[in-house]
């Protein structure tokens, strides 16, 4: 019975560090930009240079 507290804290414990690194990224602003990569593909010709 030992073991389902032990992995139940280690499990709340994982889950706070993803939820802080979560937090981290989105206040360094990893997710700002939405639309650029969706639309990348569609100007990707034009950066290529014609000889």
């Amino acid at each position: 019975m030992s073991v389902i507290y032990l992995l139940l804290t280690l499990s709340i414990l994982v889950a706070i560090v993803f939820f802080i690194a979560f937090i981290y990224s989105v206040k360094k602003g990893q997710y700002d930009d939405a639309y650029t990569p969706s639309v990348r593909m569609l100007f990707d010709d034009e950066l290529v240079k014609k000889k």
